[in-house]
């Protein structure tokens, strides 16, 4: 059975925590969804992020998601890829040095990250996307290109996959992330 690690925190959009969760899970993949600073038992809050013609996404109250691992306890060695999660939360997670030298052992080791929406964000901050053609939130864009990316502007429902990294804009993404992410996961759903 595959492992994955999904890094969290609270106001994560709650599309982009639940669903990978539950399909993930639904793929026959184990899933341990982490925070700096909480333990398993522990809730985050999430926020709903809306497309509806402003000139950014709106947000609203989520779900409380309840963390079902530890991140003080992680082994890193026993886990075949990484789910970066999008939302508000990646603005501050980013500042946690060992969140992004989670992304930089998983990059290194060419193991399997997606990262959706602003998850983008804490790739950037671990120096990871150098050289790496990848897609994000638009407003992640010029943080991309900083870091020395290459962007693309996609539809928020579809996704890129460079080598072992898979990213998409936004929630809408979630089937295409998620087939890619299973793949290189080396998952196959038949049925």
């Amino acid at each position: 059975m595959k492992k994955v690690l999904m890094i969290a925190g609270d106001f994560t959009e709650d599309y982009e925590v639940m669903v990978p969760y539950q399909a993930l899970l639904t793929a026959g993949v184990c899933v341990d969804v982490v925070c700096p600073e909480k333990e398993k038992g522990d809730t985050i809050k999430t926020a709903i992020h809306d497309f509806e013609g402003d000139q950014t996404y709106t947000e609203k109250p989520g779900h409380r998601f309840v963390l079902n691992a530890s991140f003080s306890y992680l082994k890193l060695e026993e886990y075949d890829g990484l789910f970066l999660t999008g939302g508000r939360a990646p603005e501050y997670l980013r500042l946690d040095c060992r969140v992004t030298d989670i992304v930089k052992y998983f990059m290194d080791l060419e193991k399997p990250v997606a990262a959706i929406c602003h998850g983008v964000q804490i790739l950037t901050a671990a120096d990871a996307v150098r050289g790496r053609t990848l897609t994000a939130y638009p407003a992640v864009k010029p943080e991309v290109i900083q870091a020395g990316g290459l962007f693309l502007d996609r539809e928020p429902w579809e996704a890129v996959t460079d080598r072992n990294l898979v990213t998409a804009p936004a929630w809408p993404g979630n089937v295409e992330i998620l087939k890619s992410f299973l793949k290189l996961l080396g998952v196959r759903i038949t049925g």
